[in-house]
């Protein structure tokens, strides 16, 4: 993937967006809300997609918080790996088959993209066989992980995105707040998933950091951590 320059903010109303990341809300992270949006302020993030593991809760109470920058989102469990949903206002169950998941997706037109499709040492990754067919029913295809374990995941992403002519997104899968905008691109101004749709056409792709893999022992922590019984 080609790195275009990065825009003067100044002179282009480009907007630095991460399209995934998650709460305290999601099962195995510590983050608040508020914990969020002050790592947003800091690194210039304007907008995030906040999409936590099978529930909304999260990115209601953030868009609450700051509704401007915040939008919300969901990563869906299907039967064969997981969908990142944009602009929701309804939670999705998990479960679900693949096509049964985006039929009501499609209902709230929702913005459909494909959560690290490649990544192979994750169980939400996709065989090839049935992302080709749920091909004709989503908007993008996540082409930059920063916590994709298998090195070569994020190119065979691009490469997917490129032959079938897809929009690519990019997220950090931040689940602790210094994560936050290792993967992010700046968009022209959107605000739902139609505009969402123009926009990534014009993506510029300034902020690919890839995430050490002793970053997912933060993920365990938060589970172990959650699991244990309160005072």
């Amino acid at each position: 993937m080609k790195h275009s320059p990065i825009p003067n903010p100044q002179s282009l109303p480009y907007l630095l967006t991460d399209f995934h990341v998650h709460t305290i809300a999601s099962p195995d992270s510590l983050t608040s809300p508020e914990e969020l949006l002050a790592a947003c302020r800091r690194r210039g993030v304007e907008r995030v997609v906040v999409a936590d593991h099978n529930t909304i809760a999260g990115a209601l109470r953030a868009r609450e918080l700051d509704a401007e920058r915040v939008i919300v989102g969901e990563e869906i469990r299907t039967t064969e790996g997981e969908l990142l949903a944009i602009f929701l206002e309804k939670e999705i169950p998990l479960g679900l088959t693949p096509m049964a998941t985006i039929e009501l997706l499609e209902k709230q037109n929702a913005f459909i993209s494909v959560s690290h499709p490649f990544d192979k040492a994750r169980s939400g990754s996709w065989k090839l066989e049935t992302l080709l067919d749920i091909l004709p029913c989503i908007d993008a295809i996540e082409i930059f992980n920063a916590r994709n374990l298998w090195p070569g995941s994020n190119w065979q992403a691009q490469k997917f995105a490129h032959q079938h002519n897809l929009p690519g997104t990019c997220g950090s899968d931040a689940h602790a707040a210094f994560e936050v905008g290792r993967g992010s691109l700046f968009l022209p101004p959107f605000h739902d998933s139609e505009s969402l749709r123009a926009a990534l056409r014009q993506a510029i792709h300034p902020r690919l950091i890839q995430s050490a893999p002793w970053v997912h022992f933060t993920s365990r922590y938060a589970v172990w951590r959650k699991s244990r019984p309160q005072a």
